[in-house]
């Protein structure tokens, strides 16, 4: 799991995207109370956040890393219990995928 601020292209990708997000849960729309998650949000580098602009993606859409964000202790921390939480709650939670080309 790359750390919030790392720089990547993705796969058929144009534009450098900077990760904003992990783990982000949109909703679904199928059921109230449900949602779909992806690994990443996004933004394009170096415009930054734009609302109607977010690209949410996963680890296997990532070509290239380009920048790797800021690592510490927390960081080394919130990657253990996002994955233990992860792990209780997979059958809950669908994962999105991604096809065709993105920025």
């Amino acid at each position: 799991m790359l750390p919030i601020g790392s720089i990547v292209y993705l796969r058929e990708g144009t534009s450098k995207l900077m990760i904003l997000n992990r783990g982000p849960i949109l909703p679904s729309g199928e059921t109230e109370g449900e949602g779909i998650w992806y690994d990443y949000s996004g933004c394009i580098y170096p415009q930054g956040l734009d609302p109607n602009n977010v690209f949410y993606f996963n680890e296997e859409n990532i070509d290239k890393i380009v920048f790797e964000g800021f690592k510490d202790d927390e960081e080394e921390r919130f990657q253990k219990i996002f994955h233990d939480r992860l792990e209780e709650n997979k059958a809950n939670i669908k994962k999105g995928t991604v096809t065709g080309p993105m920025e």
